[in-house]
């Protein structure tokens, strides 16, 4: 049975180490055709996408009350994969709320966290089990899987109202990539990334 949250009350919810998965929560899911525009080769995803519409990932909105003295929380399951040389990503985003972070902790799986500010300013920070990744305020974020055989699973925190900007990535995208060039992830310039275009 799924549990009703009250965010006026202290609650408990079970996510599970292995799956990052919840008995007691519905997760959001990413279908590889909600990834439209995210990947710079276009022919190989629409070759792909075509053969296998795949779930890219999925995580939990716990619909928590947007209020500033509220948190929201919950877990995020990237599947391994590939899109041409360039691995399974979330879509990444601004949060409305520019000045509010967020705190990501791994808890199985490799990757990286993508962030990039305003003024194209990088930033990148390895994913391996136990480590934690802070996101400063003002920072687009966005999680790369770049294990071959198993999902990324990361447990994230953020002020409940900071909301998510998702269309400006969707527009622009970021200015760096990683891709799997000679059997190891490598940072590139993203070669679609639209200058002219600037967040709303």
């Amino acid at each position: 049975m799924v549990q009703k949250i009250n965010n006026k009350k202290s609650f408990s919810l079970k996510f599970d180490l292995l799956t990052g998965l919840s008995p007691g929560a519905i997760s959001k899911k990413r279908l590889l055709s909600d990834m439209k525009g995210m990947y710079y080769d276009k022919d190989a995803y629409e070759k792909i996408v075509v053969e296998k519409d795949a779930v890219v990932y999925e995580f939990y909105d716990l619909n928590i009350n947007p209020n500033p003295e509220n948190l929201s929380f919950g877990t995020t399951i990237l599947y391994p994969g590939k899109v041409g040389d360039e691995y399974y990503m979330t879509k990444g985003h601004f949060h409305d709320e520019l000045n509010t972070a967020e705190i990501y902790y791994c808890l199985r799986g490799f990757g990286y966290l993508l962030m990039e500010d305003q003024q194209g300013r990088t930033e990148i920070q390895e994913f391996k089990p136990s480590i934690s990744v802070y996101v400063p305020p003002g920072f687009a974020h966005r999680s790369i899987n770049t294990s071959n055989d198993e999902p990324l699973i990361t447990f994230f925190v953020y002020r409940a109202d900071a909301g998510h900007d998702y269309k400006t990535i969707e527009e622009k995208g970021f200015r760096k990539l990683i891709i799997e060039k000679g059997g190891q992830p490598t940072i590139i310039d993203n070669p679609k990334w639209n200058i002219q275009k600037t967040r709303r």
